[in-house]
């Protein structure tokens, strides 16, 4: 049986009301705006620096954000494993959570936290796709998202989320993971357009439609299914297909800018203006939870803040 803490419940009214939630922007990539160096987990190990990382949660409250996500997406064993860190699990991840739950108590009691889940391996230095060069056996990934599930689960997330689902080898994992924890679940897909227009899973090395990917949340419970971590010219397409299968709460948040690792580029980045409008487009289109991905700002989510 699911659970739900009361602050939940408050935001599940409201999306039942069909009255729309900001969602956070960009918490990785705004770390490396704030000076915080990035290395082989990416943005993992930044949740160190504990007084930045509150700071960007109070930076998107004051924003607008109703609902902020933990600095978790890339701090899996398997990531801080690479990048030295391995042994650091706990302390990086309990400092990630805290943040952000002092960041709530500040401010507001009703902010939702989102505990971010992913399926994230290792990334080469350099490297520009979407693929890690590093690959793991099934076991070993399950091991290693059950164990964050747990940490998130258990140290007072109000929700589960699913961020950058695209592999198709490793997408079932990661929902099994969630699932365990008996927390509502919001599952973010990342898709992009193929040269001939088709939309399919954002993996490089694997020509999979989104229709077949996304078929996936059949077999869960979910609160929430939507786009995340895709390109804005790609949102509405993607949605498009998400309701030929689920009827349920839509969530958008799109990047803008792009990636040579450890380093997000933040060239040629959206305008909060344009975002706002593109928003509006995809709240006509059934979206009701909004907000932005990486490299996008507390400016962008006020922006968005300010659509009724």
């Amino acid at each position: 049986m699911i659970s739900y803490s009361n602050r939940y419940l408050k935001i599940k009214e409201k999306l039942n009301q069909n009255e729309l939630v900001i969602l956070d922007g960009g918490v990785g990539t705004e770390l490396q705006k704030r000076g915080i160096e990035m290395d082989e987990s990416w943005c993992g190990t930044a949740s160190r620096s504990i007084e930045i990382l509150k700071q960007v949660h109070l930076d998107y409250i004051n924003a607008g954000a109703q609902v902020i996500t933990t600095n978790t997406y890339a701090s899996s064993r398997l990531l801080l494993d690479a990048a030295g860190f391995g042994n650091d699990f706990e302390e990086i991840n309990l400092k990630a959570v805290s943040a952000a739950k002092a960041a709530r108590e500040e401010i507001n009691d009703d902010i939702l936290i989102a505990g971010s889940l992913s399926h994230r391996y290792p990334i080469t230095d350099g490297d520009t796709q979407s693929n890690a060069t590093i690959q793991f056996e099934q076991p070993i990934l399950q091991s290693a998202t059950d164990e964050m599930a747990g940490l998130l689960s258990e140290n007072g997330c109000d929700l589960i989320l699913l961020e950058m689902m695209y592999h198709p080898d490793r997408i079932q994992t990661v929902f099994n993971s969630a699932k365990k924890t008996n927390k509502p679940v919001w599952a973010g897909f990342s898709t992009r357009r193929s040269e001939g227009g088709e939309i399919l899973s954002l993996a490089d090395s694997v020509e999979m439609p989104f229709r077949e990917l996304v078929q996936i949340i059949n077999d869960y419970e979910l609160d929430a299914v939507g786009i995340m971590h895709t390109d804005v010219n790609v949102v509405s397409d993607s949605i498009k297909i998400i309701r030929e299968i689920y009827d349920g709460t839509i969530l958008v948040y799109p990047d803008s800018g792009g990636w040579v690792s450890p380093n997000w580029i933040f060239d040629k980045i959206i305008k909060p203006h344009e975002l706002k409008a593109r928003t509006a487009e995809w709240v006509k289109e059934g979206a009701q939870i909004l907000g932005g991905c990486c490299g996008l700002s507390p400016e962008h989510i006020q922006a968005i803040a300010e659509i009724k």
